[in-house]
């Protein structure tokens, strides 16, 4: 009896039958993976190293194959394909250069103050922190840009200072290059001006955000802080009332409680939060959408939107899909180096000599 319940068990104690069961379970999730995520995936990548224009199956015997034409196009080859990637990267980094950061820093701010016991009205406060998340970005997007016209509300109140503002979502100047300006350079240094990357010289690279960037990063930063409060609340709230306590009883300020307790013990959410912003960011579309596309001079290009230019618009499919492999190569390298920031570190061993004085000293 004994042999034919092993030889009714498989490899880790499950029996045949109750392995069976699981595979039939989980084959509708593996099924609507493989057709929605996976297939798709491999035909886009087809697509990235074929000419396919849309018009017909990309399966078709009639589609070329072009193999790493389509992304040497935007990444080696010069001409406009090349420079319109190129400064799309660069807006791009500049967005998440200011949105990460200030969206964490914020929504990690906000979620202290609602989450101490003293704040009157949390409910409302998380409510009304929260509210700008689940708004329509359309609706966002139309009031910001009502706001910031050259006769709207935030220039009348810098007129009202005596502050001449800027028409913000049509000004192209770079922030760097206007600072540059105020003390006489308009132009580029001849170190700058020769060499580049991606069919952009160095003098623009360094050009910083344009003042209409600049707009879209501090609404995106309403928009999205409020969903990232609420990950920190929760970690905070899971952090129990005796590790301030015993942090209290060391003699530990608010401030030295907070960077030498509390913000470690964030840090596996501190990694979820500046993973989502990041992809978010790299992937930012909407917006620069309804805004009109790359305007004004180019500055609001992103990558996620030339792809769409690229497909939709010149049908020019493989370069789309091209483009969008390269930004999810972007975004899975950056996601490994920040994890690799973030990662916990073993305290480094001393060596006998200073364990020995140490030891003397205690």
């Amino acid at each position: 009896m004994a042999r034919a319940a092993q030889r009714t068990r498989r490899g880790g104690g499950i029996r045949r039958g109750e392995a069976r069961a699981g595979y039939l379970f989980i084959a509708p999730a593996v099924i609507i993976a493989a057709v929605f995520l996976v297939i798709p995936i491999v035909l886009a990548f087809w697509v990235s190293l074929s000419d396919w224009n849309g018009f017909q199956s990309p399966l078709n015997p009639r589609v070329g194959f072009v193999g790493a034409e389509n992304y040497a196009a935007i990444t080696t080859e010069e001409g406009l394909d090349q420079r319109n990637f190129g400064r799309a990267v660069r807006n791009n980094f500049y967005y998440v250069l200011l949105v990460v950061p200030l969206q964490t820093a914020l929504s990690l701010f906000l979620a202290v103050q609602v989450n101490r016991a003293v704040l009157k009205g949390r409910g409302f406060f998380r409510t009304a922190f929260y509210f700008p998340s689940v708004t329509s970005s359309v609706a966002i997007v139309i009031v910001f840009q009502f706001l910031f016209l050259g006769t709207g509300a935030v220039n009348a109140v810098l007129r009202a200072i005596g502050v001449q503002g800027p028409n913000w979502f049509n000004d192209p100047t770079g922030i760097f290059h206007g600072f540059l300006t105020l003390f006489g350079v308009t132009a580029a240094p001849g170190v700058l001006a020769d060499g580049g990357m991606l069919g952009v010289t160095w003098w623009e690279w360094l050009s910083g955000p344009s003042v209409a960037m600049m707009v879209l990063s501090f609404l995106a930063v309403f928009t999205t802080s409020g969903t990232f409060m609420l990950l920190f609340l929760a970690a905070l709230q899971n952090i129990g009332a005796e590790v301030e306590e015993a942090a209290l009883m060391d003699g530990a300020g608010a401030f030295r409680k907070f960077f030498s307790v509390t913000l470690p013990m964030l840090k596996p959410t501190l990694f979820t939060v500046l993973t989502l912003g990041l992809i978010g960011s790299w992937q930012v579309f909407d917006q620069i959408y309804i805004l009109g596309g790359g305007a004004p001079g180019g500055t609001l290009m992103t990558p996620a939107y030339l792809l769409y230019e690229s497909s939709f618009v010149d049908l020019q499919w493989g370069q789309g899909a091209a483009i969008a492999f390269i930004l999810f190569v972007f975004i899975i390298l950056l996601t490994l180096f920040q994890r690799w920031l973030l990662r916990d570190r073993k305290p480094k061993r001393r060596g006998p000599a200073q364990a020995t004085v140490t030891g003397g000293v205690s």
